[in-house]
């Protein structure tokens, strides 16, 4: 083999590599991640043309600030991945950990250097200037251990560097002495929205209420020429703005979701995906990302054998809920109640006595059954319809198998 090829074949394995690891984490950084780093900054052309053209999503390198980011831009809610915190057990975040993130995000906009004390002095004059929003108290030991939190995920992003000090101790002592810079330009990166929430001018109490429509709102793309989220109600959106939003659309979908199933699209998006350009982009896009691709009757997978692009995994013993869920895939050969899917917990737990001490006191069995089934649901292994379970066919590469003690 010649050195060209030699060349060739390590960029196109490079550049897979990078797309991969930005499917991951879209906001990598120098400090965090080095190595990572330094593949995109080499590679960022083709890796930012791969999304580009596939996604519509902008990649932005910033080789002297130490960032990559990628804007992933999808009008869709998605409760399985929350922010967590960075303790063991990374619990998700709560509603007053978002609240308290978005406001100290706010007050870190003006300051290139704060301390954990000032900071949180502001957070609270502001958080008391408004009423919508409960008082930050910083007497609390809740309260600061909920600060830290948002601080420790700050810190994990780039947008914080601790100079001095742990803010740790800030839990334990308000008095503690941390000190911070700030990164205001990684910071004002960090929102993945078209527009801006503040643009909309929506009174407060109609937020629950049209939620679903802000979110849209806030995703508003005008390439696409839409002017309510769907084709058939904009007649003057161009054929080219058509195609890009069906493309942008499915692979949206396809690289962000574990499974594309064919039944959760619109015709319009089957019949791209089906049509012969659609199936060769889409053979394309797998083989430039170094996927490989499963295509079946009911949908499309892209599986990375590497596990470079994905935040959660399954299977995976990281977590007694995932071993639940794996076991559970064994009698979910056809749909089955909650009743009788947690029978078969209460059956694991008693086969396997030393396995999963957390959920062996009350309401155990209800609680692994909630959570296994959480996780199958979250990787489109399976659909729940009320006290009803189905089976997604996805759910048939994990059944061929032997079973083994947890």
């Amino acid at each position: 083999m010649s050195l060209t090829n030699q060349l060739v074949i390590a960029e196109r394995e490079e550049v897979a590599r990078g797309i991969r690891a930005l499917l991951a984490t879209p906001l990598i950084g120098e400090r965090g991640a080095p190595e990572t780093f330094d593949l995109i900054r080499r590679r960022r052309e083709p890796i930012r043309q791969w999304f580009d053209y596939y996604c519509g999503w902008t990649l932005t390198v910033e080789p002297r600030l130490g960032y990559a980011r990628l804007v992933k831009v999808r009008a869709a809610a998605d409760p399985s991945r929350p922010a967590r915190r960075l303790r063991s057990g990374r619990a998700a975040f709560d509603r007053r950990r978002y609240v308290l993130l978005c406001v100290a995000a706010a007050e870190l906009l003006t300051v290139p250097v704060t301390t954990i004390g000032l900071l949180a002095d502001r957070v609270a004059r502001a958080s008391g200037a408004d009423d919508l929003v409960t008082t930050f108290d910083v007497a609390s030991r809740a309260e600061r251990l909920a600060f830290v939190d948002v601080l420790a995920l700050l810190e994990s992003f780039g947008v914080l560097e601790t100079a001095d000090g742990d803010a740790e101790s800030f839990v334990d002592d308000p008095a503690a002495k941390v000190l911070f810079r700030v990164d205001a330009t990684l910071l004002l990166r960090m929102l993945a929205a078209p527009v801006g929430p503040s643009q909309l001018a929506v009174p407060a109490d109609d937020v629950a209420l049209r939620f679903e429509e802000l979110l849209e709102a806030v995703s508003h793309e005008q390439r696409y020429g839409l002017s309510s989220g769907r084709h058939e109600d904009t007649p003057s959106a161009s054929d080219v703005q058509r195609n890009l939003w069906l493309r942008h659309t499915v692979f949206r979908r396809l690289v962000d979701d574990p499974v594309l199933y064919f039944a959760e699209l619109t015709a319009e998006e089957r019949a791209y995906l089906g049509s012969p350009t659609g199936r060769q982009l889409l053979r394309r896009a797998a083989e430039q990302g170094g996927f490989v691709l499963e295509e079946r009757a009911e949908g499309v997978l892209l599986v990375d054998v590497d596990g470079l692009s994905t935040d959660e995994r399954f299977p995976d013993d990281g977590s007694n809920a995932k071993v639940a869920a794996l076991l559970l895939l064994d009698v979910l050969d056809e749909p089955r109640t909650t009743d009788y899917l947690r029978n078969a917990t209460a059956k694991l737990l008693k086969r396997f006595p030393r396995w999963a001490k957390t959920y062996r006191g009350k309401d155990g069995v209800r609680r692994l059954t909630v959570d296994a089934l959480a996780v199958l649901t979250g990787f489109g292994l399976v659909r729940a319809e009320a006290e009803l379970v189905r089976p997604l066919p996805a759910a048939a590469r994990y059944t061929d198998r032997n079973e083994e003690a947890p």
